[in-house]
């Protein structure tokens, strides 16, 4: 929904159309008589600015100050995670490196998201590839690699189709779907589902 409306915003701020549609207006009803006998007043809950009437003044990340990594940390980020007061620079297999040149051995593995390991070349090369034919598009789309990716992932495991999203939630309803699913299939109507 919100992306269908900002499509439609979008769409209306760029027709070059002199269209009413991010402003007050008001309808007067009249019967077949010719009089008035309502009044309706409606109005959209966001503007737009007319196009070429936007001007910025973002700071560019270059004139940030980030002497201290910390500090930014705690100036300009929800303090969600309890972090430890080491800020790594860079990292090369299963090694990090701190900002005071201190290497440690990595066996956090981004919480299991650096799997190859930092700095990777096989991995560094594969993403600067795609990086320079095509950054992402929608599911809504077809893409070579994606289909690659999924013949990949069956001919190699016990599935017959793969499925792609986005985020662990998406993931989790999708498993719970399936469950459902494979329940019904089986005569289970009215399942009962525990999640923890």
């Amino acid at each position: 929904l919100v992306h269908r409306s900002t499509v439609l915003a979008a769409l209306l701020a760029l027709s070059g159309t002199n269209c009413n549609a991010f402003s007050s207006s008001t309808h007067q009803n009249q019967n077949n008589n010719n009089r008035i006998i309502g009044t309706t007043t409606t109005q959209l809950h966001s503007t737009i600015p007319a196009p070429g009437s936007v001007t910025s003044s973002l700071t560019p990340p270059s004139s940030i100050d980030s002497t201290s990594t910390s500090d930014l940390f705690d100036t300009r980020v929800q303090k969600t995670y309890g972090r430890y007061p080491i800020t790594f620079v860079s990292g090369s297999g299963s090694t990090l490196t701190d900002e005071n040149g201190k290497t440690y051995l990595d066996f956090v593995s981004g919480i299991a998201t650096c799997a190859l390991g930092h700095n990777n070349p096989s991995l560094t090369k594969a993403v600067c590839d795609q990086m320079g034919k095509l950054h992402h598009v929608s599911n809504l789309y077809y893409t070579p690699g994606q289909g690659l990716l999924a013949a990949w992932l069956c001919e190699n495991s016990c599935a017959d189709k793969a499925f792609f999203c986005n985020s662990g939630a998406e993931s989790n309803e999708a498993a719970i779907k399936l469950a459902r699913k494979h329940a019904n299939d089986r005569g289970i109507t009215d399942p009962v589902i525990i999640t923890a």
